[in-house]
Parts: structure tokens; sequence; C-alpha cells
């Protein structure tokens, strides 16, 4: 499985970012997707997951109710929309997928290379 992140960048506090992960392979449509987080000197953080049929979606507490995750599986495509952004939102953002034991972790076996995510206040 190859993931790739796109859609960082530099975004004012209170804006809105939208990240996309494609990944290629017919285990990525098969698996439980998610996006994870790194900022400065912290470890990694779970953000948001989504079923593999999308019918089902994980969100971490920080993030609940300003982040929504979709996929369209036709597309290869997971998205993630998080409003109301804070400079604590700053980090880079992975996306992974794998079976785990429990989706809200960061134990996912295949990873992407990242995207840098800053909001400035």
């Amino acid at each position: 499985v190859q993931l790739q992140a796109s859609g960082g960048g530099l975004v004012s506090e209170g804006g809105s970012l939208r990240l996309s992960c494609t990944g290629s392979g017919s285990r990525f449509s098969r698996s439980v997707v998610a996006w994870i987080r790194q900022a400065p000197g912290a470890d990694r953080e779970f953000v948001a997951a989504v079923s593999m049929r999308g019918d089902f979606t994980y969100y971490a507490d920080s993030v609940n109710g300003r982040a929504t995750i979709s996929r369209d599986n036709a597309r290869h495509t997971v998205t993630l929309q998080m409003n109301s952004t804070k400079p604590t939102d700053t980090a880079v953002y992975y996306c992974a997928c794998g079976t785990v034991r429990e989706v809200r972790s960061t134990s996912y076996v295949f990873w992407g290379q990242g995207t840098q995510v800053t909001v400035s206040s």
C-alpha cells in the first residue's frame, strides 16, 4: 500500500483546512484509514479515522466537532476537513491505514509521507 497525503499549508487561526490522502492497492479500500499528526517535540497523536466502508468515523477529543473525515473508495481517497483551526493544530499530518486493535491509536502499519499544517494566530 502506498499513501500520498496532500493539502497542508499555512492557515489562519479560525480558518479551515482540507487534507486528502490517496491510496494505491486493494488493501487501502479494505482498511481503516486514519489521520495522525505529530507536533514538534511531541508524540504522534491520533486525529481521526474512517471505517472501510465509510459508515463509521472516529475522532480525537481535541478535534471532535471541528473535524470531518470521509472516504471515497471509488477514487481511493480519504479526506479530512477541519474547521475552526487552532495554533495547537499545527503539526505534520500523516495518513495511515491497516488493521489495528484500537482504531483511536497510532499503531497503523502503512503510512504516507506526511503534510505540514501550520495554523498562525
